[in-house]
C-alpha cells in the first residue's frame, strides 16, 4: 500500500528546510553587499573617437558628460547628440553587465539545481 503524506526520509525535512532558509538568508546578505558595492562603481564609455565621454554609476545614473572642443560643431548638433546617446548607452550597458555578472555569481547554483 502506498504511503500517504509526509516527506521521504521522515523527520529529515525540517532540518533540510532550516538549512535551505539559512542558505537563502546568506545569499540575500551577499546580494545586498554586492549590490551596495556595485552602486559605488563607475562605468565610463567614449564615442566619436573619444570626443564624448559619459560616466554612469552602478545605480545607472549619469554622473558626468565630457565633450572635447572638436565635438562641439554648431552646424552639426545631431552628430554630437548621437555621440552622447552612444556613449551613455554603452556606459549603461557596462553597468548592466556588471549587475548581471553579480547576480550570476550569487544565483549560479539555482538555475536548474532544484529537484522538482
Amino acid at each position: 500500500m502506498a504511503k500517504r503524506g509526509g516527506f521521504p526520509g521522515g523527520m529529515a525535512m525540517p532540518g533540510n528546510m532550516n538549512n535551505l532558509m539559512k542558505q537563502a538568508q546568506r545569499m540575500q546578505r551577499q546580494m545586498e553587499e554586492g549590490q551596495k558595492e556595485l552602486e559605488t562603481k563607475e562605468f565610463t564609455a567614449k564615442a566619436g573617437g573619444g570626443a564624448v565621454e559619459v560616466t554612469v554609476s552602478g545605480k545607472k545614473e549619469v554622473l558626468s558628460v565630457k565633450l572635447s572642443e572638436e565635438a562641439v560643431d554648431p552646424d552639426d548638433i545631431e552628430t554630437l547628440q548621437d555621440m552622447i546617446i552612444a556613449a551613455t548607452n554603452e556606459a549603461l550597458k557596462q553597468a548592466e553587465e556588471a549587475s548581471n555578472e553579480l547576480m550570476g555569481k550569487m544565483t549560479g547554483g539555482l538555475g536548474g539545481g532544484f529537484p522538482f
